[in-house]
Order: structure tokens, then sequence, then C-alpha cells
């Protein structure tokens, strides 16, 4: 089976800190990776221990978010070195992935 590394990277992110658009747009248009999955959060707290959650009673604007993507490890650092001033320190999380090849699909 042929595989192909990459380095996967996940941002955690809130909706009240409207940088979602932006960074997909900059991930979409700019850095040109190789896919994106965006998560929305049903609940979840960061360092502040503030917790952000979506019950019937509670129908809060301020969910988590996850943005996921992948690309070459290179090209990775590269992205993550741009972003560096857009995404707040300690809010992404990468680790090394392979992808299966087209052909072994």
């Amino acid at each position: 089976m042929k595989t192909t590394e990459v380095t996967m990277v996940r941002i955690y992110l809130t909706e009240s800190e409207s940088k979602l658009d932006a960074l997909i747009k900059r991930l979409h248009d700019w850095e040109h990776v190789r896919g994106v999955t965006v998560f929305r959060g049903i609940s979840g707290f960061g360092p502040s221990g503030i917790m952000h959650t979506s019950n019937i009673l509670d129908l809060s604007l301020n969910l988590p978010v996850v943005v996921e993507f992948f690309d070459e490890p290179e090209k990775v650092d590269m992205i993550l070195e741009h972003l560096s001033e857009m995404i707040d320190p300690g809010h992404v999380v990468r680790w090394k992935a392979e992808v299966l090849s087209q052909k072994d699909l």
C-alpha cells in the first residue's frame, strides 16, 4: 500500500472570536491546502475554564469550533508561521499522519 506523509493540524476557536471566515478564506485562497473540515462543538472549555455549551435553555453563539486541515509537512510549517498572528498560542495541535494514495483506494 502506497502512502504519503502529511501533517494534520487542528485549530481550536470559539464562534465569538469571529476568526473562522478569515481562517477558511486564507487556507483556501492563499495557502491552497489539500483539505479543510470545520467541526462545531456542542460543549467545551479552554484555559479560562469558562464552559461553552449548547442546550435548549441556553442557545449560545459562542460554541467551540475546530478547524482541521492537512498537507505536506513543509507546507504546514509555512502555513502555521503565517497564521501565528491570527491564532492564539496554545490553540493549535499538529501531528504526523499518512494519506493513502488514490491508486490504493
